[in-house]
Protein backbone atom coordinates (compact mmCIF):
# COMPACT_ATOMS: atom_id res chain seq x y z
CA UNK A 1 0.00 0.00 0.00
CA UNK A 2 1.37 3.12 -0.86
CA UNK A 3 2.32 5.77 1.90
CA UNK A 4 0.14 8.14 0.05
CA UNK A 5 -2.90 6.27 1.91
CA UNK A 6 -1.60 5.54 5.18
CA UNK A 7 -1.40 9.11 5.74
CA UNK A 8 -4.76 10.01 4.67
CA UNK A 9 -7.07 12.54 6.32
CA UNK A 10 -10.78 10.83 6.27
CA UNK A 11 -14.38 12.24 6.55
CA UNK A 12 -15.49 13.57 9.85
CA UNK A 13 -18.50 15.75 8.68
CA UNK A 14 -20.34 18.33 10.67
CA UNK A 15 -24.01 16.97 8.29
CA UNK A 16 -24.74 13.55 6.97
CA UNK A 17 -23.73 13.11 3.25
CA UNK A 18 -25.25 11.91 0.59
CA UNK A 19 -24.26 8.45 0.62
CA UNK A 20 -24.43 8.12 4.54
CA UNK A 21 -28.11 9.56 4.44
CA UNK A 22 -29.16 6.95 2.24
CA UNK A 23 -27.76 4.34 3.94
CA UNK A 24 -29.37 4.21 7.55
CA UNK A 25 -31.63 1.51 7.81
CA UNK A 26 -34.99 2.95 8.92
CA UNK A 27 -38.36 1.45 11.05
CA UNK A 28 -41.81 3.04 10.88
CA UNK A 29 -43.23 4.31 13.23
CA UNK A 30 -46.17 5.74 14.75
CA UNK A 31 -44.40 8.23 17.53
CA UNK A 32 -47.35 10.25 18.75
CA UNK A 33 -44.72 12.65 20.63
CA UNK A 34 -42.49 13.37 18.60
CA UNK A 35 -43.24 16.93 17.55
CA UNK A 36 -41.95 19.91 19.99
CA UNK A 37 -44.66 20.33 23.26
CA UNK A 38 -45.32 23.30 22.88
CA UNK A 39 -46.46 25.72 19.48
CA UNK A 40 -43.37 27.84 19.21
CA UNK A 41 -41.35 24.55 17.87
CA UNK A 42 -38.99 24.46 19.89
CA UNK A 43 -37.80 20.99 21.15
CA UNK A 44 -36.90 20.74 25.20
CA UNK A 45 -34.25 18.36 26.75
CA UNK A 46 -33.79 17.19 30.11
CA UNK A 47 -30.80 15.76 31.10
CA UNK A 48 -30.63 12.51 33.34
CA UNK A 49 -27.08 11.80 34.58
CA UNK A 50 -24.85 14.61 34.43
CA UNK A 51 -20.85 12.95 34.72
CA UNK A 52 -18.39 12.85 31.91
CA UNK A 53 -20.00 11.56 29.16
CA UNK A 54 -23.06 14.12 29.58
CA UNK A 55 -21.33 17.32 29.16
CA UNK A 56 -20.15 16.04 25.96
CA UNK A 57 -23.88 15.82 24.92
CA UNK A 58 -24.57 18.77 26.54
CA UNK A 59 -21.87 20.54 24.30
CA UNK A 60 -23.22 19.37 21.23
CA UNK A 61 -27.55 19.38 21.95
CA UNK A 62 -26.99 23.01 23.27
CA UNK A 63 -25.71 24.55 20.17
CA UNK A 64 -28.39 22.78 17.85
CA UNK A 65 -30.90 25.35 16.33
CA UNK A 66 -34.51 25.28 18.07
CA UNK A 67 -33.23 23.16 20.74
CA UNK A 68 -33.24 24.44 24.25
CA UNK A 69 -31.68 22.62 27.22
CA UNK A 70 -34.55 22.95 30.39
CA UNK A 71 -33.79 20.58 33.08
CA UNK A 72 -31.01 17.86 34.39
CA UNK A 73 -31.03 15.46 37.26
CA UNK A 74 -28.09 13.68 38.70
CA UNK A 75 -27.86 11.94 42.27
CA UNK A 76 -24.48 13.99 43.15
CA UNK A 77 -25.30 17.49 43.94
CA UNK A 78 -21.75 18.73 42.57
CA UNK A 79 -22.69 17.69 39.28
CA UNK A 80 -26.18 19.10 39.44
CA UNK A 81 -24.48 22.73 40.42
CA UNK A 82 -21.89 22.32 37.30
CA UNK A 83 -24.78 21.70 35.02
CA UNK A 84 -26.81 24.25 36.24
CA UNK A 85 -23.73 26.84 35.83
CA UNK A 86 -22.85 25.45 32.16
CA UNK A 87 -26.33 25.60 30.80
CA UNK A 88 -27.21 29.03 32.43
CA UNK A 89 -23.53 30.51 31.31
CA UNK A 90 -24.60 29.49 28.02
CA UNK A 91 -27.86 31.24 27.60
CA UNK A 92 -26.66 34.13 29.52
CA UNK A 93 -24.14 34.66 26.80
CA UNK A 94 -26.23 34.38 23.92
CA UNK A 95 -28.71 36.50 25.28
CA UNK A 96 -32.01 33.84 25.74
CA UNK A 97 -33.93 33.57 28.53
CA UNK A 98 -34.68 29.52 29.11
CA UNK A 99 -35.65 28.59 32.52
CA UNK A 100 -33.46 25.42 33.89
CA UNK A 101 -34.27 23.44 36.83
CA UNK A 102 -32.17 20.30 38.46
CA UNK A 103 -33.77 17.47 39.87
CA UNK A 104 -32.35 14.61 42.55
CA UNK A 105 -35.05 11.68 41.21
CA UNK A 106 -35.05 11.72 37.30
CA UNK A 107 -39.09 10.94 38.11
CA UNK A 108 -39.84 14.50 39.04
CA UNK A 109 -37.78 15.39 35.29
CA UNK A 110 -40.04 13.35 33.48
CA UNK A 111 -43.05 14.31 34.85
CA UNK A 112 -43.07 17.95 33.33
CA UNK A 113 -45.28 18.30 30.60
CA UNK A 114 -43.09 20.78 28.55
CA UNK A 115 -40.13 18.47 27.94
CA UNK A 116 -40.32 16.68 24.73
CA UNK A 117 -37.27 14.29 25.01
CA UNK A 118 -34.80 13.33 27.77
CA UNK A 119 -30.84 12.57 27.29
CA UNK A 120 -29.82 9.44 29.83
CA UNK A 121 -25.96 9.64 30.18
CA UNK A 122 -26.12 7.21 33.32
CA UNK A 123 -24.28 4.20 35.00
CA UNK A 124 -25.76 1.37 32.95
CA UNK A 125 -28.04 -0.87 35.33
CA UNK A 126 -30.08 2.18 35.60
CA UNK A 127 -30.53 2.60 32.04
CA UNK A 128 -33.63 0.09 31.37
CA UNK A 129 -35.46 1.40 34.29
CA UNK A 130 -34.74 5.16 33.32
CA UNK A 131 -35.84 4.60 29.56
CA UNK A 132 -38.96 2.63 30.31
CA UNK A 133 -40.25 5.00 33.24
CA UNK A 134 -39.40 7.99 30.43
CA UNK A 135 -41.17 5.77 27.59
CA UNK A 136 -44.38 5.79 29.95
CA UNK A 137 -44.14 9.33 30.46
CA UNK A 138 -44.51 9.69 26.47
CA UNK A 139 -40.75 11.25 26.52
CA UNK A 140 -38.55 10.35 23.17
CA UNK A 141 -35.21 9.37 24.87
CA UNK A 142 -31.50 9.56 23.48
CA UNK A 143 -29.84 6.47 25.51
CA UNK A 144 -26.27 5.95 25.84
CA UNK A 145 -24.72 2.85 24.90
CA UNK A 146 -24.81 0.12 25.55
CA UNK A 147 -28.59 0.34 25.72
CA UNK A 148 -29.01 -1.88 28.33
CA UNK A 149 -27.37 -4.04 31.48
CA UNK A 150 -29.48 -7.41 30.58
CA UNK A 151 -31.04 -9.54 27.15
CA UNK A 152 -33.94 -9.08 29.15
CA UNK A 153 -34.04 -5.26 29.40
CA UNK A 154 -33.44 -4.72 25.91
CA UNK A 155 -36.42 -7.15 25.19
CA UNK A 156 -39.02 -5.09 27.33
CA UNK A 157 -37.13 -1.51 26.68
CA UNK A 158 -38.02 -2.10 23.03
CA UNK A 159 -41.22 -3.27 23.56
CA UNK A 160 -42.08 -0.04 25.93
CA UNK A 161 -40.40 2.52 22.81
CA UNK A 162 -43.03 0.66 20.60
CA UNK A 163 -45.87 0.38 22.73
CA UNK A 164 -45.38 3.87 24.30
CA UNK A 165 -45.24 5.53 20.46
CA UNK A 166 -41.82 7.42 20.90
CA UNK A 167 -38.84 7.95 19.42
CA UNK A 168 -35.65 6.21 21.27
CA UNK A 169 -31.94 6.81 19.52
CA UNK A 170 -29.04 5.03 21.01
CA UNK A 171 -25.94 7.11 21.38
CA UNK A 172 -23.38 4.76 18.87
CA UNK A 173 -21.82 7.54 17.17
CA UNK A 174 -20.18 5.81 15.01
CA UNK A 175 -23.27 4.63 12.30
CA UNK A 176 -23.03 8.56 11.70
CA UNK A 177 -19.37 8.70 10.52
CA UNK A 178 -18.46 8.70 7.27
CA UNK A 179 -15.33 6.81 7.38
CA UNK A 180 -17.99 3.55 8.91
CA UNK A 181 -20.56 4.36 6.67
CA UNK A 182 -18.36 4.23 3.43
CA UNK A 183 -16.45 0.93 4.78
CA UNK A 184 -19.95 -0.71 5.89
CA UNK A 185 -21.21 0.42 2.23
CA UNK A 186 -17.94 -1.61 0.47
CA UNK A 187 -18.70 -4.59 2.79
CA UNK A 188 -22.73 -4.31 1.71
CA UNK A 189 -22.09 -3.45 -1.90
CA UNK A 190 -19.76 -7.07 -2.39
CA UNK A 191 -17.06 -4.65 -2.99
CA UNK A 192 -14.43 -6.90 -0.90
CA UNK A 193 -16.14 -10.11 -1.99
CA UNK A 194 -17.73 -12.98 0.43
CA UNK A 195 -17.19 -11.64 3.81
CA UNK A 196 -14.42 -14.73 5.45
CA UNK A 197 -14.31 -13.24 8.83
CA UNK A 198 -14.38 -10.11 11.11
CA UNK A 199 -11.87 -8.61 13.64
CA UNK A 200 -13.62 -6.32 16.47
CA UNK A 201 -11.16 -5.50 18.79
CA UNK A 202 -12.96 -3.98 22.07
CA UNK A 203 -11.34 -5.25 24.96
CA UNK A 204 -11.51 -7.42 28.05
CA UNK A 205 -14.73 -8.37 29.95
CA UNK A 206 -15.50 -6.89 33.52
CA UNK A 207 -14.05 -8.03 36.74
CA UNK A 208 -15.53 -9.11 40.35
CA UNK A 209 -15.63 -5.45 42.17
CA UNK A 210 -12.74 -4.98 44.24
CA UNK A 211 -12.28 -0.74 44.78
CA UNK A 212 -11.46 -0.50 48.54
CA UNK A 213 -14.29 1.00 50.41
CA UNK A 214 -13.89 4.57 51.17
CA UNK A 215 -16.90 7.59 52.97
CA UNK A 216 -19.67 8.48 50.97
CA UNK A 217 -19.22 12.50 50.17
CA UNK A 218 -22.00 14.48 51.80
CA UNK A 219 -23.70 15.55 48.65
CA UNK A 220 -24.15 12.02 46.70
CA UNK A 221 -27.20 9.82 47.88
CA UNK A 222 -25.66 6.55 47.44
CA UNK A 223 -27.98 4.41 47.87
CA UNK A 224 -30.10 6.23 44.84
CA UNK A 225 -27.22 5.49 42.71
CA UNK A 226 -27.27 2.13 43.15
CA UNK A 227 -30.61 2.07 42.89
CA UNK A 228 -32.04 -1.11 41.39
CA UNK A 229 -28.60 -2.58 41.37
CA UNK A 230 -26.59 -5.13 43.92
CA UNK A 231 -25.12 -3.02 46.88
CA UNK A 232 -21.28 -2.23 46.66
CA UNK A 233 -19.73 0.10 48.45
CA UNK A 234 -18.68 3.72 47.75
CA UNK A 235 -15.27 4.32 45.85
CA UNK A 236 -14.49 7.80 44.24
CA UNK A 237 -13.35 5.80 41.36
CA UNK A 238 -16.73 4.86 40.51
CA UNK A 239 -18.00 9.03 40.51
CA UNK A 240 -14.48 10.79 39.60
CA UNK A 241 -14.42 14.09 41.56
CA UNK A 242 -14.90 17.00 40.11
CA UNK A 243 -14.70 20.81 41.82
CA UNK A 244 -16.62 24.30 40.12
CA UNK A 245 -14.27 26.84 41.95
CA UNK A 246 -11.46 26.25 40.92
CA UNK A 247 -13.18 24.69 37.45
CA UNK A 248 -11.77 20.80 37.70
CA UNK A 249 -13.68 17.88 35.36
CA UNK A 250 -14.06 14.64 35.52
CA UNK A 251 -9.61 13.14 34.76
CA UNK A 252 -10.95 9.46 34.20
CA UNK A 253 -13.76 7.89 33.39
CA UNK A 254 -16.43 5.98 35.64
CA UNK A 255 -14.97 2.99 37.06
CA UNK A 256 -18.18 1.20 37.45
CA UNK A 257 -17.83 -0.16 33.79
CA UNK A 258 -15.04 -2.32 34.67
CA UNK A 259 -16.81 -4.20 37.05
CA UNK A 260 -19.43 -6.97 36.50
CA UNK A 261 -21.55 -5.72 39.36
CA UNK A 262 -22.10 -2.90 37.65
CA UNK A 263 -20.90 -2.44 34.03
CA UNK A 264 -20.20 -5.34 31.09
CA UNK A 265 -16.24 -4.49 30.62
CA UNK A 266 -14.64 -3.43 27.45
CA UNK A 267 -17.13 -5.92 26.45
CA UNK A 268 -20.10 -3.84 26.16
CA UNK A 269 -18.20 -0.23 26.55
CA UNK A 270 -16.53 -0.89 23.43
CA UNK A 271 -18.38 -3.49 21.81
CA UNK A 272 -21.56 -1.15 22.11
CA UNK A 273 -19.34 0.32 19.31
CA UNK A 274 -17.08 -1.99 17.29
CA UNK A 275 -19.84 -5.08 17.71
CA UNK A 276 -22.30 -2.92 16.03
CA UNK A 277 -20.24 -1.98 13.06
CA UNK A 278 -19.51 -5.92 12.16
CA UNK A 279 -23.63 -6.45 12.62
CA UNK A 280 -24.02 -3.50 10.98
CA UNK A 281 -21.57 -4.55 7.64
CA UNK A 282 -22.93 -8.57 8.27
CA UNK A 283 -26.34 -7.14 7.37
CA UNK A 284 -27.42 -8.36 10.94
CA UNK A 285 -28.94 -5.77 12.33
CA UNK A 286 -32.19 -7.47 13.05
CA UNK A 287 -30.55 -11.01 13.79
CA UNK A 288 -26.75 -12.08 15.49
CA UNK A 289 -24.57 -14.88 16.10
CA UNK A 290 -25.16 -18.39 16.75
CA UNK A 291 -22.87 -19.79 18.53
CA UNK A 292 -20.48 -18.12 21.13
CA UNK A 293 -17.27 -18.89 22.76
CA UNK A 294 -15.27 -17.42 25.41
CA UNK A 295 -11.73 -16.79 25.08
CA UNK A 296 -9.83 -19.29 26.98
CA UNK A 297 -11.63 -22.44 26.36
CA UNK A 298 -9.98 -25.28 25.30
CA UNK A 299 -7.65 -23.97 22.64
CA UNK A 300 -9.44 -20.50 21.52
CA UNK A 301 -7.39 -17.45 21.82
CA UNK A 302 -10.38 -14.97 21.07
CA UNK A 303 -13.65 -13.96 22.25
CA UNK A 304 -15.38 -15.90 18.91
CA UNK A 305 -19.12 -15.19 17.47
CA UNK A 306 -20.11 -17.61 14.73
CA UNK A 307 -23.14 -16.94 12.41
CA UNK A 308 -25.38 -18.96 10.99
CA UNK A 309 -23.65 -18.01 7.13
CA UNK A 310 -20.36 -19.23 8.56
CA UNK A 311 -18.90 -16.04 8.94
CA UNK A 312 -16.56 -15.96 12.34
CA UNK A 313 -15.92 -12.65 13.94
CA UNK A 314 -13.25 -12.58 16.55
CA UNK A 315 -13.10 -10.35 19.95
CA UNK A 316 -8.90 -9.83 18.29
CA UNK A 317 -6.65 -6.85 16.88
CA UNK A 318 -6.38 -6.39 13.76
CA UNK A 319 -2.50 -4.53 13.46
CA UNK A 320 0.17 -3.92 16.47
CA UNK A 321 -1.06 -1.16 18.34
CA UNK A 322 -4.32 -2.62 19.73
CA UNK A 323 -6.70 0.13 18.33
CA UNK A 324 -9.81 -0.15 19.33
CA UNK A 325 -11.50 -0.78 15.53
CA UNK A 326 -13.40 -3.26 12.76
CA UNK A 327 -11.41 -5.07 9.91
CA UNK A 328 -13.60 -7.17 7.67
CA UNK A 329 -12.12 -10.04 5.52
CA UNK A 330 -13.50 -11.05 1.98
CA UNK A 331 -12.15 -13.29 -0.51
CA UNK A 332 -11.38 -9.99 -2.51
CA UNK A 333 -9.88 -7.53 -0.35
CA UNK A 334 -10.41 -6.39 2.93
CA UNK A 335 -10.01 -3.10 5.15
CA UNK A 336 -9.84 -1.86 8.96
CA UNK A 337 -11.49 1.15 10.40
CA UNK A 338 -11.48 3.23 13.51
CA UNK A 339 -11.93 6.62 14.93
CA UNK A 340 -9.44 8.89 12.34
CA UNK A 341 -8.30 5.46 11.22
CA UNK A 342 -9.48 3.72 7.78
CA UNK A 343 -7.39 1.48 5.81
CA UNK A 344 -8.11 -0.96 2.84
CA UNK A 345 -6.59 -3.51 0.43
CA UNK A 346 -7.07 -1.67 -2.61
CA UNK A 347 -7.38 2.18 -3.47
CA UNK A 348 -10.69 1.69 -4.73
CA UNK A 349 -12.10 1.12 -1.52
CA UNK A 350 -10.96 4.24 -0.01
CA UNK A 351 -13.73 7.43 0.92
CA UNK A 352 -12.93 10.76 -0.29
CA UNK A 353 -10.58 12.74 0.97
CA UNK A 354 -11.42 15.94 2.93
CA UNK A 355 -9.93 17.63 6.35
CA UNK A 356 -11.17 16.20 9.67
CA UNK A 357 -13.24 18.50 11.74
CA UNK A 358 -11.88 19.93 15.40
CA UNK A 359 -13.20 18.59 18.72
CA UNK A 360 -14.85 15.82 20.50
CA UNK A 361 -16.19 12.74 18.96
CA UNK A 362 -19.73 13.47 20.28
CA UNK A 363 -19.81 16.75 18.35
CA UNK A 364 -17.72 16.64 15.40
CA UNK A 365 -20.39 14.19 13.77
CA UNK A 366 -24.22 14.71 13.05
CA UNK A 367 -25.46 12.03 15.26
CA UNK A 368 -27.14 13.78 17.58
CA UNK A 369 -28.55 16.37 15.15
CA UNK A 370 -29.98 13.27 13.17
CA UNK A 371 -31.70 12.24 16.55
CA UNK A 372 -33.27 15.96 16.72
CA UNK A 373 -34.24 15.90 13.26
CA UNK A 374 -35.89 12.30 13.75
CA UNK A 375 -37.62 14.35 16.64
CA UNK A 376 -39.13 16.89 14.36
CA UNK A 377 -39.72 14.21 11.28
CA UNK A 378 -41.43 12.18 13.45
CA UNK A 379 -38.75 9.47 12.22
CA UNK A 380 -36.62 6.81 13.43
CA UNK A 381 -32.88 7.80 14.01
CA UNK A 382 -30.07 5.90 12.59
CA UNK A 383 -29.87 3.63 15.54
CA UNK A 384 -33.44 2.98 16.77
CA UNK A 385 -33.70 0.80 19.90
CA UNK A 386 -33.89 -2.34 17.93
CA UNK A 387 -30.36 -2.07 16.53
CA UNK A 388 -29.45 -0.79 19.63
CA UNK A 389 -30.95 -4.08 21.67
CA UNK A 390 -29.39 -6.61 18.36
CA UNK A 391 -25.79 -4.85 19.37
CA UNK A 392 -25.92 -4.73 22.94
CA UNK A 393 -27.25 -8.33 23.18
CA UNK A 394 -24.10 -9.84 20.90
CA UNK A 395 -22.16 -7.83 23.71
CA UNK A 396 -23.46 -8.98 26.42
CA UNK A 397 -24.00 -13.09 25.00
CA UNK A 398 -20.24 -12.36 25.31
CA UNK A 399 -19.84 -11.82 28.40
CA UNK A 400 -22.35 -14.90 29.37
CA UNK A 401 -20.05 -16.81 28.01
CA UNK A 402 -17.21 -15.50 29.95
CA UNK A 403 -19.56 -15.75 32.98
CA UNK A 404 -20.28 -19.44 32.56
CA UNK A 405 -16.68 -20.33 30.69
CA UNK A 406 -18.10 -22.49 27.89
CA UNK A 407 -19.54 -22.05 24.68
CA UNK A 408 -23.05 -20.84 24.37
CA UNK A 409 -26.11 -21.23 21.47
CA UNK A 410 -28.30 -18.86 20.53
CA UNK A 411 -30.99 -18.74 18.63
CA UNK A 412 -31.21 -14.76 17.24
CA UNK A 413 -34.49 -15.21 15.64
CA UNK A 414 -36.63 -16.30 18.74
CA UNK A 415 -33.92 -14.42 21.16
CA UNK A 416 -33.83 -17.37 23.48
CA UNK A 417 -30.64 -19.34 24.58
CA UNK A 418 -30.53 -23.14 22.43
CA UNK A 419 -31.62 -26.20 25.58
CA UNK A 420 -29.49 -23.99 27.70
CA UNK A 421 -31.15 -23.43 31.61
CA UNK A 422 -27.74 -22.07 33.23
CA UNK A 423 -27.74 -19.53 30.01
CA UNK A 424 -31.22 -18.63 30.77
CA UNK A 425 -30.51 -17.92 34.79
CA UNK A 426 -27.46 -15.89 34.02
CA UNK A 427 -27.46 -12.64 35.42
CA UNK A 428 -27.41 -10.82 32.09
CA UNK A 429 -30.08 -12.47 30.40
CA UNK A 430 -32.59 -11.60 33.29
CA UNK A 431 -30.68 -10.19 36.61
CA UNK A 432 -33.11 -10.24 40.01
CA UNK A 433 -33.55 -6.43 41.34
CA UNK A 434 -33.28 -4.76 44.29
CA UNK A 435 -36.52 -4.69 46.64
CA UNK A 436 -38.76 -1.40 45.36
CA UNK A 437 -37.28 -1.65 41.99
CA UNK A 438 -39.47 -3.93 39.24
CA UNK A 439 -38.81 -3.26 35.92
CA UNK A 440 -41.56 -3.37 33.68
Amino acid sequence: MSNQFTRRKFIKTAAVGAVGAAFFPRFITSCTQAKSSGDDGIIRLGFIGLGRQAMYLLNGYIGIPGVEVVAGSDVYGIKRERFLKRVNNHYANIEQEVTVEVYEDYKELIARADIDAVVIATPDHWHAHMAIDACKAKKNVYLEKPLTFTIKEGQLLTKAVRDNGVILGVGSQQRSDANFQHAVKMVQDGKLGKIERVNAYVGAPPTPYDLPEEPVPADLNWPMWLGPSQYVHYNSELNPPISLDPEENEKIWGAWRWYKELGGGFTTDWGAHMFDIAQWGLGMDESGPVEIIPAGYEDTKFLTYKYADGVVMTEEPFNEQQTKGVKFWGDKGWIEVSRGHYEASDESLYPPVIEETEGAYETKIPHLENFIESLRNNTDPVVPVEIGHRSCTVCTLGNIAYDLGRPIKWDPTAEKFVDDPEAENNRLFNKTYAEGYPLG
